[in-house]
């Protein structure tokens, strides 16, 4: 033997044998049966807490009666909106007519509520009746298709044009709280009788809309609506299917 090969293995022969690291071959199947076990253990929990819910709700049946009533009033709710809408709609399909007859012979709370039917007609579908005690001016209110908001003053006369005119003071009163209190676009005083010619001065000073009996018969009688009667409306407020 060469002297080479004699001191290698004089110089190796107290050391301790390496042992070379194998491979486990089931780590892979390990992973895999975690995974399973664990989504088995969620699978049981969940349906633990499903049964433990539905157990509850049946010691405590009445929160389902509440929830139940609860859920019928919304739908009622909601079916009763859409009624609403569907009447608003039909009053405009069938072409709301009044003649000035008729007006003349209304009383002046129904003839308020007559002009606020008129604006629904013409697609103002918030258009409310709140003239009364303390209305400050303000007979009927509404939002026209293209955002504007109108308040209307109702003056009704049940003589017609033999009953007293509308005057300045009338207009002087929705000059002061059309825009400031209300907050209107468009300030309008509508009146099935005659209007002085002051009044009508005093209404292109102040920018304000005189619907005077002719004018009434002719958007009452007909299907145009109001904003197209009226010269200098302000334009939109904003941007709209109609504009």
């Amino acid at each position: 033997m060469r002297p080479r090969t004699r001191k290698v293995r004089a110089a190796t022969a107290g050391r301790p044998p390496v042992r070379r690291r194998s491979r486990r071959p089931g780590r892979g199947r390990k992973r895999a049966e975690d995974r399973l076990i664990g989504l088995l253990v969620a699978a049981a929990l969940a349906v633990a807490l499903v049964v433990t819910v539905v157990n509850w709700l049946l010691d405590h049946w009445w929160i389902l009666i509440a929830a139940g009533g609860l859920a019928v009033s919304a739908g009622g709710g909601r079916l009763y909106h859409r009624r609403q809408r569907a009447r608003w709609e039909a009053v405009r399909a069938q072409g709301l007519r009044y003649g000035l007859a008729q007006l003349d012979a209304l009383h002046h709370t129904r003839f308020e509520y007559a002009v606020r039917d008129l604006m629904r007609r013409d697609g103002c579908e918030d258009a409310l009746r709140v003239g009364g005690g303390g209305d400050l001016g303000a007979d009927v209110k509404a939002t026209d298709p293209y955002g504007r908001r109108w308040v209307i003053q109702c003056k009704h006369r049940r003589n017609g044009l033999a009953g007293s005119a509308v005057g300045t003071p009338d207009l002087q009163v929705l000059n002061g709280t059309a825009r400031q209190v209300h907050g209107a676009d468009v300030a309008v005083i509508v009146t099935n009788g005659r209007v002085t010619a002051p009044a009508f001065d005093f209404a292109k000073q102040q920018r304000l809309h005189v619907v005077d009996r002719h004018t009434l018969g002719v958007w009452a009688a007909g299907s145009r609506p109001l904003w197209e009667l009226l010269r200098a409306v302000p334009p939109p407020r904003k941007p709209t299917a109609f504009s």
